[in-house]
């Protein structure tokens, strides 16, 4: 008999100007409760996974591909993505700027090890007004990857929506909102990863990438177990 795993929540994916490309799962609810969870791929292709607890690490660690595993608290923290909407109506300049001036800051915090980085969400894009249209059961369905896995594969380079997620593991990733990434902060140890840039190449931990255009994901992720 099959078991269902859900993850509710958000995933940002941007790259640096260092070569360094980031992933972070910033999840709601979750058969451990609400947590984070970062994976890291470096300039030379070594691929880290920072996870707050030994479970998470072991699950995450056998769904995905990594070479190194890295136990250490993570936090985001920050206002909710459709902050962000508001902030550019305000005006054009810094979206962080924009929104403080209406009062809410539309940024994400992430510090986990060796990684901090904060979060400028930008507006949503095209695709994120799109998904938004379609009833949010029929999005998180993971029957529908069937038909939005060939599609994603086509229009967004190195995405997927289904696949194999280890022996005897299918993944199912249901979203139903995005929004840009139009600044990024990270440092690595202290220094400097540059400036924000597209995740490309595509990383390489799993089935498939994280768009290549920075961005932030609302998403349903399905794991179903046999």
């Amino acid at each position: 008999m099959s078991s269902v795993l859900r993850f509710r929540g958000r995933i940002a994916g941007w790259g640096t100007e260092s070569g360094t490309r980031v992933v972070v799962g910033r999840w709601d609810a979750s058969p451990f409760g609400a947590l984070a969870d970062v994976m890291v791929e470096r300039p030379d292709g070594e691929r880290l996974l920072l996870a707050p607890s030994p479970q998470v690490a072991d699950l995450v660690a056998s769904t995905y591909r990594f070479d190194r595993v890295v136990l250490t608290p993570v936090a985001v923290t920050g206002e909710p993505t459709d902050a962000a909407d508001a902030a550019l109506a305000a005006g054009p300049g810094n979206v962080a700027e924009a929104a403080a001036g209406r009062g809410r800051l539309p940024d994400w915090h992430v510090v986990a090890g060796p990684l901090e980085a904060r979060l400028a969400v930008g507006p949503r894009t095209s695709l994120g007004h799109v998904l938004r249209a379609v009833p949010r059961r029929v999005a998180t369905s993971r029957h529908l990857t069937a038909v939005t896995d060939p599609v994603a594969r086509v229009l967004l380079r190195g995405v997927r929506t289904r696949g194999s997620a280890g022996p005897g593991r299918v993944e199912h990733y249901g979203a139903t909102d995005v929004h840009a990434l139009v600044a990024a902060e990270s440092t690595w140890d202290g220094g400097p990863l540059g400036d924000l840039r597209d995740v490309d190449p595509p990383v390489r931990f799993g089935f498939g990438s994280t768009p290549r255009r920075p961005s932030v994901t609302d998403v349903v992720t399905t794991i179903v177990v046999q």
